[in-house]
């Protein structure tokens, strides 16, 4: 069953190269017309939209989000319908989740799980897939991924030792395999032997609480990971994404690496930009443990940088890394914070937070923002044309924004599951008043119409000659051997 047309009056289309005044027709779920062509085309029964005074986004995309993930002996509060709803009431129409197999499970049993899980998903979904150990089944079923799923992006956990956490040979290994198929590696990006030896040394001196966390995960762990999983993918000549850059340590070692003309991409979340460290220190362990999550929020220094970072376009997405665990599964911590479940939310603030702290102060102009909210994602990830653009043909993700309209963002009006909001009390200028997901209005002016199942699975395909020139290049600059 189709929507209705929407025609979309009055407002400013915003895409990543500009900003106009026009008018959008939606049909089919699809962009069917822009400018004086969208009034004249509209079919009969068409329902108007008024966006006088507001500007027509791309739909947002949120490309690290955690729904219904299974971790530390529990399972997050936000299913793949909640947590996507949340995602449409704040503008984000599409997410990019993870699949994450346990050790020694076969990639292809996990996606199997996860797709089974995403069914009832409110917004358009795809998968990362996380390689955690190595075997020729994994070669196997990567490419099963990449050729027959759509799947074209290969998590790396550089952290959680005795877990998920991948050695270097795992890293060598699935980013070789991750360039022959034409797939992005992305990798989280923290030292977890470092932060392993650090948790029990932070322990050892009687801290047990919140506060021990960000002392046992300090920015170099992250800096030293970054730089050694760049430097594994430029000797490969394998594009990198690296996810959740949180401190200087590891932004320079992204500018530093595009300076140097590698391809390496970076995302920052909509809490490390506006949220510091001081959260930890909250004398009730129950708000300080709320914000536990990896890479931890840094001192306020870092911010500036990794604004910087999204302004020169040296970082590229931003993200929620959605997460969330209610109090009572924090509180497996209390004895240790090295027990506290690992996440936090924002999927629904992301947008406003960052249009706020972002166009609000002159950081970023409207089209900037577009391009770190959905354009530069639809791009690294090969879903350009289609997702991050208001286009004809483009699917009809769009969000009717409101610069002027203001609000406080807090738990008691969340739609989240979790019983916590990271950025409680903070008041945002700008917020969406209109979603639509594939030409379906699904969000009208506080009103969340979101529907189990809507969201349908996006497939995104192998990159190309990028990938190709990459490959050729590592070859001609490798050593030959030498006759003894």
């Amino acid at each position: 069953m189709t929507s209705p047309a929407i025609l979309i009056r009055g407002g400013t289309v915003v895409n990543t190269d500009r900003e106009f005044k026009a008018d959008v027709l939606c049909v089919d779920g699809q962009v069917a017309a822009i400018g004086a062509a969208a009034v004249t085309q509209a079919p009969a029964g068409t329902q108007t939209i008024d966006a006088s005074g507001q500007y027509v986004l791309p739909g947002g995309i949120d490309p690290h989000t955690h729904m219904q993930l299974p971790f530390m002996g529990t399972v997050a509060a936000d299913d793949f319908f909640s947590g996507t709803a949340a995602g449409l009431a704040g503008g984000t129409t599409s997410i990019i989740d993870f699949v994450i197999p346990d050790p020694q499970q076969p990639l292809m049993d996990a996606f199997r799980m996860w797709r089974g899980w995403a069914e009832k998903s409110a917004a358009d979904y795809g998968f990362h897939v996380a390689v955690t150990w190595w075997s020729e089944g994994v070669h196997a079923d990567m490419g099963r991924l990449v050729q027959q799923e759509g799947v074209n992006s290969f998590k790396h956990f550089m952290a959680y030792k005795n877990a998920i956490m991948c050695d270097d040979e795992t890293l060598v290994n699935s980013f070789k395999r991750a360039l022959e198929l034409g797939a992005m590696p992305t990798v989280h990006a923290e030292n977890g032997e470092l932060v392993y030896l650090l948790q029990q040394e932070v322990l050892k001196m009687g801290i047990t609480g919140p506060e021990g966390h960000p002392l046992s995960r300090p920015p170099m762990v992250e800096g030293e990971a970054a730089n050694r999983a760049i430097a594994i993918a430029d000797v490969l000549g394998v594009p990198i994404y690296i996810v959740h850059v949180s401190c200087i340590e590891a932004a320079e070692a992204i500018a530093r690496a595009r300076a140097r003309g590698q391809r390496v991409y970076g995302e920052v979340l909509a809490g490390h930009l506006v949220i510091d460290d001081s959260v930890y220190r909250h004398p009730d362990f129950a708000t300080a443990a709320a914000y536990v999550m990896s890479p931890p929020f840094r001192p306020k220094g870092h911010q500036e940088m990794l604004w910087r970072g999204l302004q020169s376009g040296q970082l590229h997405t931003t993200a929620t890394d959605h997460c969330v665990f209610c109090a009572p599964q924090k509180a497996a911590g209390k004895d240790s914070f090295t027990q506290i479940p690992n996440g936090c939310g924002g999927v629904e603030e992301r947008m406003s937070v960052i249009w706020d702290a972002g166009v609000g102060t002159g950081r970023l102009t409207p089209s900037e923002f577009v391009a770190i909210t959905s354009g530069n994602c639809a791009r690294i990830f090969n879903l350009a044309g289609r997702k991050g653009v208001i286009a004809e043909g483009a699917d009809a993700d769009i969000v009717l924004w409101d610069p002027a309209a203001t609000k406080t963002l807090s738990v008691k009006t969340q739609r989240s599951k979790v019983d916590f909001n990271i950025f409680e009390g903070r008041q945002v200028k700008g917020l969406a008043t209109h979603t639509l997901s594939r030409g379906t209005l699904v969000y009208a002016n506080g009103d969340l119409r979101a529907t189990p199942g809507h969201g349908q699975y996006v497939k995104r395909p192998a990159f190309g000659p990028q990938f190709e020139a990459a490959a050729l290049r590592t070859a001609a600059h490798a050593p030959t051997a030498v006759a003894r």
